[in-house]
């Protein structure tokens, strides 16, 4: 009974059917792991150099247009127009203007105000439009759904909502009229 419970083993340890399975169960994994935060990653990456551009091709705007006061919406729906890869961005981004004394320490809250979904609107935090040659601290935050909400990076970034959030932040003067 001992020597064909061994032969048997022996055969079955000189079989080699199961290798590619096994190196495929063992790999795989890691494999996919690291594709997808990579695309994770990517595609975070990409929505927060969208959310830069657009913040700054606004304040550029901003600046020229010398004698105008421009409002919250208006500067939302330039940043959302141009900000083409942010889903619902009219709802998902938040924005802060600040007045900011360039002589004193900096009073922008460290803290970004941004959106929340499972609370109801909350009205803006601070925007409050500059006088001439007042320097100004335009803050801009989205919260944006994973692409990849069960990967591990996509878990790694998504707070208790879901969601992660992304800010850009410019200063500017305003300019005199």
């Amino acid at each position: 009974m001992t020597r064909k419970l061994i032969s048997a083993l022996a055969k079955l340890r000189r079989q080699e059917d199961g290798n590619v399975t096994l190196e495929f169960a063992l790999v795989f994994p890691a494999i996919m792991f690291l594709v997808l935060s990579g695309l994770e990653l990517g595609m975070v990456t990409l929505k927060h150099a969208q959310l830069e551009r657009a913040v700054d091709l606004t304040v550029r705007d901003i600046r020229l247009n010398t004698g105008v006061d421009p409002q919250h919406n208006d500067i939302k729906a330039l940043i959302c127009s141009r900000a083409s890869f942010i889903k619902n961005c009219e709802t998902s981004v938040r924005l802060e203007m600040i007045r900011q004394d360039p002589f004193a320490a900096i009073t922008v809250p460290s803290v970004p105000d941004c959106t929340d979904l499972s609370e109801v609107a909350r009205p803006v935090r601070t925007f409050q439009n500059g006088l001439e040659n007042e320097l100004m601290v335009l803050r801009a935050c989205a919260k944006i759904n994973p692409f990849f909400p069960t990967s591990a990076m996509g878990k790694a970034l998504v707070n208790e909502e879901g969601q992660y959030a992304l800010t850009a932040t410019t200063v500017f003067v305003q300019e005199p009229n």
